[in-house]
């Protein structure tokens, strides 16, 4: 009975052991994590969230991971494991980011940069911000939280537990994907950027055609109207182009892109 309890009590320390090790590189991701970790999300939520995920994903890469975790734990696992967290977590982010960088885009084109810019937890134009949770509540009704899940797992397989990312390719990573979603937030904004073009014109060509008329007191309504009204038309036109290019980065988070 001795004997069981103590072998029983080995399996237990090393099976909290190698959790420890998967909960380092899930806790880390989860910090940046589009949805799950946004400043709205309250810290003990996201604790427990973070637990979830690594009850979801342990069972998958137990297999992969170090044999040799009994005793105390290493440190190199501490710093390797955070540092692929944190790579993985801020490509994840560049979901957001690409929809951030369209909504300020957009909001500065139609003159609504300023409308509650400090509402929510981030700060955001009130376009970005409703840009930003339509996606969010678009992404979680098609399983966004079984995506990250199975980002989660892919990861070991190019980054594996206990070995340090290599410099070299996470910058090229990196930059990759960072400049795929600024191309894509610029395409989003789009509209909005050919719309403020075609209505400075033509503000300039009335304000020569009659220099006494104040166009700016008439025409501010006007881009804001217009701003909204193609905000409703382009908004629900958008996501499906951005969720199906989420849909892809999270399929293959480590891909490099020109």
């Amino acid at each position: 009975m001795t004997g069981a309890l103590a072998d029983l009590a080995a399996w237990t320390r090393e099976g909290l052991a190698l959790a420890f090790v998967v909960f380092l590189r899930v806790g880390a991701v989860m910090a940046l994590m589009p949805g799950f970790g946004q400043q709205g999300v309250p810290q003990r939520v996201r604790l427990v969230l973070a637990l979830a995920f690594t009850a979801v994903v342990f069972p998958a890469v137990a297999p992969t991971l170090p044999a040799d975790m009994t005793g105390a734990m290493p440190w190199r696992f501490v710093l390797t494991e955070t540092l692929a967290g944190l790579s993985l977590g801020i490509v994840m982010r560049l979901i957001i980011v690409a929809l951030q960088f369209a909504g300020a885009l957009a909001a500065q084109a139609t003159s609504l940069a300023q409308l509650f810019g400090g509402a929510a937890a981030e700060p955001l134009p009130a376009m970005g911000n409703l840009m930003v949770v339509s996606a969010l509540a678009l992404a979680a009704m098609h399983g966004l939280h079984v995506k990250i899940a199975a980002a989660l797992i892919l990861s070991y397989d190019t980054l594996p537990a206990g070995q340090m990312p290599l410099a070299g390719g996470a910058a090229e990573w990196g930059i990759g994907r960072i400049a795929e979603a600024l191309a894509l937030g610029f395409s989003l904004a789009g509209p909005f950027l050919i719309a403020s073009l075609i209505y400075n014109v033509a503000l300039g060509v009335i304000n020569r055609a009659m220099p006494q008329l104040m166009v700016a007191f008439v025409g501010a309504p006007a881009i804001t109207f217009g701003g909204l009204v193609l905000l409703a038309v382009t908004l629900p036109l958008m996501l499906p182009v951005w969720l199906a290019w989420a849909d892809g980065l999270l399929a293959n988070p480590f891909e490099a892109r020109p």
